[in-house]
């Protein structure tokens, strides 16, 4: 062992209680913060105990840079190479020796090592680091160690470490285990807060405050922000900015990297140079930076976010946790005091969300669910988390499997299922390949291709054709391209394998087999819901999932009239297409035409105002052809219900409303809102909804808006309105008042101050109460007329209105219209609607 492994760090205080923890119990957690030193020192203070019987220790790590680095290290600290005691399992990188006691596995590998050989043979501890992160696989990978352990490994034992988390929920999940926690060392940080201009673009304000930190503080810098484009974008900012210094490299930090990539931004820099590395959440935690003493936090995140109802992942940026900030500015203080300049108010901080959510809450989960069915368990709630997997997301999951046949209708997994499980997958790309392997050999190696293209970031180029893509990568020879190249012949190979074994999977049609050469076709038999045409606007499609997507309508692409999308992104009013292939009318009809539907459609033209019948041929949502036939009304109840429809869709309003049935609407309303629930809701919008219960029964035989009449809205509404109710409403909303002249006066229920009355003031000379409706419970209100029918006065108390300002409104009026009668006492005046007669 080197000097570098004997020197002393924080985790050495708790290594003891922490032999003591493993020792008697099945499961423990581990609490400490970074720069502890838990991820390389544990376990290699934990592969000489006695407990573990010449077992190895798995140790888990959330990301392919984390592993890598955490086993270099600890092989460092025992002066070896990787691939010796200490080893490594990662896509595209594995080194495992005859005599490896320690390996370091991505959590998505572990996961399929444990689901091959649920009994982890040869394996006496499972280490799960930074699981504060709470990947999906982590959390997946935890659940199925406690059923394994509670069924096949009673000696196994699993250790839980974390820098931020709340350790009581793990413990009691893991059965109440022993809590271990160490202080961890941390040298002061100041934090500065730099606040954070909306209207400034983010990467120029993260350049601001480099600039700021490389004027006034010694030391290289870790810039985090939220994902790739920005980081790019950043370092085009700086790299302008910066040009005249070469005392600066600036380094991008990301997973889509190249090893050698990672290892620049990682490595100290050479003597006399500083560094600027522009990382994303990747380097919060496991990875140890060399010669950070400045960090710069944008405060922001990427995250994925499943939507079961559309099918697709997108990224939504969010604030990052409180947890995640915290992290971060503790980078600055594990050598030396450093600085944190943080791009919001401090104030803000007390906002932030306690802890990440985790992944599984937001996933896609049909990996999940087909991997649970391989376990034996049809309900992944049968097994123990600390956040239970969403129904909603599970039952989404549950029936894209079952339409590919990977599952059976009660949730067990098929023959299919099982072939899909042999590529490590998700589970639509693993059909896409055996698809293309049901056809031939080349057909399997495209496919598998296409598959390499959509799992692996950037692979390929970012242009949004497929065909673009698949060109570039077939001819890159850069490392990462071949090993993915690699990857993708085994996936071949196993879709070949398991192809002699079953048949296609049930979401691809019946196709010849030079057709699945086309990159559409192959990526229909993995989404054949985004099969996609044109429509409206160039670059707007819509999905045969009925959802709808765009694409630049600058793109070479945007022009083709049928697209299959392999990607998407976005919410639901902006879904943006990120690959694609175009297809023929010709070879949709190949690929999917067991799915394409003709039907006779009958419909409401709202121009022509009438029903129209169309041939239709759709595609799911997708209407492929349409073509106006002569309407067939024989189905009448049908033509009838769809006539409502229309007419409702078009306005309630615009129907032959005679003025006496709006002014029984109007009544029904007013007595609704007084409190009578019991009559029936007679709104616009009530009646729109409910169009093919109260209208189509009398619609029987008319095809056209121009065929309905005031009389079939009378037998409608008489059916809303039975006898007794139409009683009911004259008694406490009459059509009319009964002025003293004994003249009638319709009432207005749906005007201002309704319900009201216009009348000339001297029909209700010698009234001496006010007029009432509902059982005398509601006034009218009365607009009161002049002679000339002018508005002179508004009021809900007539007698008050006699006694009082009716002797100014008197004078004005007597004045105006001499020849009408203007009594001083008209509460007992004889009522009028004339004039006074001229003297002889």
């Amino acid at each position: 062992m080197n000097e570098k492994s004997k020197q002393r760090l924080p985790i050495h205080d708790v290594i003891p209680e922490l032999f003591d923890a493993m020792a008697t119990a099945q499961a423990a957690v581990l609490i400490a913060p970074p720069g502890a030193g838990k991820t390389t020192c544990v376990p290699l203070a934990l592969r000489d105990e006695d407990w573990l019987k010449e077992n190895k220790i798995i140790l888990l790590e959330p990301r392919r840079i984390a592993a890598r680095t955490a086993a270099q290290r600890m092989a460092h600290m025992l002066g070896e190479s990787v691939g010796e005691t200490v080893g490594l399992r990662a896509r595209f990188d594995t080194k495992i020796g005859a005599k490896t006691q320690i390996e370091v596995v991505t959590e998505g590998v572990f996961t399929r090592m444990i689901l091959s050989d649920p009994s982890l043979e040869g394996i006496g501890a499972v280490i799960f680091d930074e699981f504060h992160e709470r990947s999906l696989d982590a959390d997946f990978g935890l659940a199925l160690c406690l059923d394994a352990m509670a069924g096949y490994r009673e000696d196994l034992r699993v250790l839980v470490m974390s820098a931020t988390l709340a350790g009581s929920r793990v413990a009691q999940l893991l059965g109440h285990a022993p809590v271990i926690e160490s202080a961890g060392r941390m040298h002061p940080v100041t934090t500065r807060y730099l606040g954070r201009s909306q209207n400034a673009r983010i990467e120029v304000q993260t350049a601001d405050a480099i600039e700021l930190a490389l004027r006034n503080e010694p030391g290289s810098i870790l810039v985090f922000l939220p994902g790739q484009g920005e980081i790019r974008r950043t370092a085009r900012e700086l790299e302008e900015r910066l040009d005249a210094r070469e005392d600066v490299m600036i380094c991008p930090l990301y997973g889509a990297l190249t090893p050698a990539e990672q290892d620049r931004a990682i490595q100290p820099p050479a003597h006399g140079l500083r560094k600027v590395v522009l990382g994303t959440s990747i380097a919060e935690t496991s990875l140890t930076i060399e010669g950070v003493r400045v960090i710069i936090d944008s405060g922001l995140a990427r995250v994925p976010r499943y939507e079961p109802g559309a099918g697709i992942t997108r990224l939504e940026t969010v604030r990052a946790s409180r947890a995640s900030v915290d992290q971060r500015q503790g980078r600055a203080g594990r050598t030396e005091p450093g600085v944190c300049y943080r791009l919001w108010n401090e104030p803000q901080t007390r906002a932030l969300p306690e802890f990440s959510e985790p992944e599984i809450v937001a996933a896609d989960l049909n990996g999940l669910l087909l991997d649970c069915a391989d376990w034996g368990v049809t309900d992944p709630h049968e097994l123990k988390w600390l956040d239970p997997p969403p129904q909603a997301a599970l039952d989404a999951a549950r029936q894209d499997l079952t339409s590919i046949g990977a599952l059976d209708n009660v949730g067990h997994i098929t023959p299919v299922g099982r072939a899909l499980r042999e590529i490590p997958l998700p589970p639509r790309l693993a059909a896409m390949v055996i698809t293309g392997a049901h056809h031939s050999s080349d057909a399997a190696h495209t496919a598998a291709q296409i598959a390499a293209l959509l799992v692996e970031r950037d692979m390929g180029g970012t242009d949004a054709d497929l065909r673009d893509r698949l060109a570039r990568f077939r001819n890159d020879r850069s490392k990462r391209s071949r090993q993915m190249l690699r990857l993708s012949e085994g996936w071949a190979k196993s879709a070949l394998k398991a192809a002699k074994n079953t048949g296609p999977s049930r979401n691809t049609s019946r196709t010849d087999g030079s057709n699945l050469h086309s990159l559409a076709a192959h990526s229909a038999a993995a989404y054949p819901d985004r099969i996609a045409k044109q429509r409206g606007e160039k670059g707007q499609y819509l999905l045969a999932s009925g959802r709808g997507a765009n694409i630049d309508a600058t793109h070479a692409l945007a022009k083709e009239p049928f697209l299959v999308v392999a990607e998407l992104q976005g919410k639901a009013a902006a879904t943006r297409i990120l690959s694609a292939a175009p297809l023929s009318e010709q070879e949709l009809y190949k690929i999917a035409g067991d799915r394409v539907v003709r039907s006779q459609v009958i419909e409401y033209d709202a121009e022509a105002r009438a029903l129209r019948q169309r041939e239709v041929t759709k595609l799911d949502a997708i209407t492929l052809n349409s073509k106006p036939m002569r309407l067939d009304a024989q189905d009448s109840e049908h033509c009838a219900n769809i006539l409502a429809e229309g007419l409702a869709a078009t306005g309630v309003d615009k129907l032959p409303w005679s003025r006496a049935q709006q002014q029984l609407r109007h009544r029904i309303r007013f007595l609704r809102t007084a409190g009578q629930d019991e009559l029936p809701d007679v709104s616009d919008e009530a009646l729109a909804a409910t169009a093919p219960d109260w209208l189509a029964p009398f619609l029987t035989g008319k095809t056209k808006a121009d065929q309905v009449s005031a009389n079939d809205l009378q037998q409608a509404l008489s059916m809303l309105l039975p006898h007794h109710l139409l009683s009911e409403i004259d008694s406490a909303a009459p059509t009319h008042f009964v002025a003293p002249t004994g003249h009638k006066h319709p009432i207005d229920y749906d005007g201002p101050g309704a319900p009201a009355l216009n009348i000339r003031v001297q029909e209700l000379f010698g009234l001496k109460t006010h007029p009432t409706i509902a059982n005398g419970k509601l006034p009218l209100t009365l607009n009161l007329m002049s002679p000339a029918n002018r508005p002179i006065q508004i009021t809900r108390d007539l007698p008050g209105f006699w006694q009082g300002s009716w002797a100014s409104v008197k004078a004005d009026m007597k004045g105006r219209y001499p020849k009408h009668p203007w009594p001083d006492d008209p509460a007992n005046a004889a009522p009028t609607r004339r004039a006074k007669p001229r003297k002889p």
